[in-house]
């Protein structure tokens, strides 16, 4: 796990025996008004009763972009979608909480000694918190103090970012961080100062960071969609593909003579985490890959539907931010945006409907492949694979790839050029080319033998593969989301289209069905599918 997927220069956490006045959720209001980049929180006397004001904390870590980090109880961190989990060295340990928690949990581990560090298993884990590094009256069970040495030693014996613990002060926090640590962690400076939000705003400045002004939580249907409304750009349609759109009970579409319609979704924690992509980002993604499927099939949009299902956790301005994305794709294809509906939901997602307009001429299928035929991708693949691996790790240094992944574009310079030649069988890459394959080779009753020998490396993937030690064709293969489009036809053909697509190339050939939907690949590269994950 790389340590780059969390800031963790002020981390607070939250005091159980605090003063009665000073309850958790106050605490970490107080912290996170301060600027504080992570807030854990720590109850050893958790009752159900603490369940509500546990889940309002939650709320309002991630309405404010901070982590949230649940202390020794790894249920209690699945439970609530918290972002990770500290454990101390007679908990559970770090590979169950993985396990548990899934790879894009924040997973932290205490460790006091350099004979701790030694015999600590520390392969599932973010970052270490080490201390105390001054007298601390806060963990009656506090091992003996390391001052700032100490600190400095654990830091040189590891590659993992380290917060200094322990009866730290704002005027600690300089050496803290002058002997190598990532963050400095605070419970009693704050939660047992005389005025504890001029405390906490002195902790922060110490940790150079600035007040934080709050986000507050959506709270009403029908004024969030007037806001919305105005990203509808209906006045724009020259078209008149829609007569009366966004804001009525229902949208009236002007005449479509070969309408095509597609629907597709993105669902917090099975299509996306927050913390990979901006909620402009997640608009802009959600509406490109719903547009993907017009383009795999030569129709150009026209109209769009977007049904929002929203957990307490976001704010209006988050929404509207999703819209500006979502706007941003409109404006690209020219097309509206008709209506949709908003509900509260327990995770964040995006139902979406969009209507086209179909080519008149040719409309392709997955089920018109032939033995004999060629297999081809009108682009790169692997890139958004690959970009998503970067944002896990926290590698920042391939940004064409994390582009590739938050950012995609749907192919419609390609239907034109695939409509023109008559290729009959098409369709996107959104689950990966080994599944999508898998997929035509089902529809046709052929087997597809995918050959990799003309498939081009785009170069920051092959320096990426390189850096990580990955095979750029198992990367290629089973990637999904690169929204290239899929296409089979005779070889002569695909030899006019490459003329016009110089970008296009092969990666197989239809044979006669064998018992077998896919040839020609590594027995351990998969295509995604959801509920099995894997076809």
């Amino acid at each position: 796990m790389d340590n780059g997927k969390i800031d963790l220069r002020f981390y607070f956490i939250t005091d159980d025996s605090a003063p009665a006045e000073l309850s958790a959720l106050r605490q970490a209001e107080i912290a996170v008004a301060a600027g504080a980049t992570a807030v854990q929180y720590r109850n050893k006397k958790f009752f159900p009763s603490d369940f509500a004001e546990f889940l309002a904390i939650r709320d309002l870590c991630v309405l404010n972009g901070v982590c949230f980090i649940v202390n020794d109880d790894i249920v209690l961190a699945r439970a609530a979608g918290a972002d990770g989990v500290h454990l101390g060295q007679q908990d559970a340990d770090a590979v169950l909480a993985r396990n548990i928690l899934g790879e894009t949990a924040v997973i932290g581990i205490s460790v006091s000694t350099i004979e701790e560090l030694a015999r600590t298993d520390l392969s599932c884990c973010d970052y270490i918190g080490t201390g105390p590094v001054c007298n601390t009256g806060t963990k009656a069970d506090a091992k003996p103090v390391i001052g700032v040495k100490g600190l400095a030693e654990v830091v040189s014996r590891t590659t993992l970012p380290v917060v200094a613990i322990g009866g730290i002060n704002a005027w600690h926090v300089s050496d803290c961080f002058e002997a190598g640590a990532t963050g400095v962690a605070v419970i009693s400076a704050i939660t047992r100062a005389a005025d504890p939000e001029a405390a906490a705003e002195e902790f922060g400045a110490a940790c150079g960071l600035e007040p934080r002004a709050f986000a507050a939580s959506w709270i009403d249907e029908f004024s969030l969609i007037r806001r919305i409304v105005a990203y509808s750009n209906t006045d724009s349609d020259e078209s008149g593909a829609v007569r009366i759109g966004a804001g009525d009970d229902a949208a009236l579409l002007g005449d479509l003579k070969n309408p095509v319609f597609t629907t597709d979704t993105q669902r917090e924690y099975v299509h996306f985490c927050r913390g990979w992509l901006s909620m402009e980002d997640l608009g802009y993604k959600a509406a490109e890959i719903t547009f993907s499927d017009l383009a795999a099939s030569y129709a150009e949009p026209v109209a769009l539907f977007v049904n929002l299902a929203l957990p307490k956790d976001v704010s209006e301005e988050h929404v509207l931010q999703i819209y500006e994305g979502i706007g941003r794709s409109l404006a690209k294809r020219k097309a509206v945006l008709a209506g949709g509906n908003i509900s509260s939901a327990r995770v964040l997602g995006l139902d979406l409907f969009a209507a086209g307009e179909a080519n008149p001429d040719i409309f392709p299928v997955r089920s018109a492949a032939k033995p004999g035929w060629g297999v081809y991708v009108t682009g790169p693949l692997g890139l958004a694979r690959a970009g998503l691996d970067c944002l896990k790790r926290g590698d920042d240094g391939f940004a064409g790839l994390i582009r590739a992944f938050t950012r995609p574009a749907a192919r419609f310079d390609a239907p034109y050029v695939l409509a023109q030649n008559r290729v009959e069988c098409a369709m996107d890459i959104s689950d990966g080319l080994a599944g999508d394959a898998a997929h035509i080779a089902e529809a046709s009753g052929v087997t597809v033998d995918l050959d990799f020998s003309a498939a081009p490396v785009a170069p920051e993937l092959a320096k990426y593969c390189e850096k990580y030690g990955w095979a750029p064709v198992h990367v290629m293969a089973s990637g999904g989301e690169d929204y290239e489009l899929l296409f089979a036809c005779p070889p002569d053909v695909f030899e006019s289209v490459c003329s016009q697509l110089p970008s296009a190339f092969q990666v197989g050939v239809c044979r006669s069905y064998t018992g077998k939907l896919i040839s020609g690949l590594p027995e351990d590269i998969h295509g995604y599918r959801h509920g099995k994950g894997r076809f």
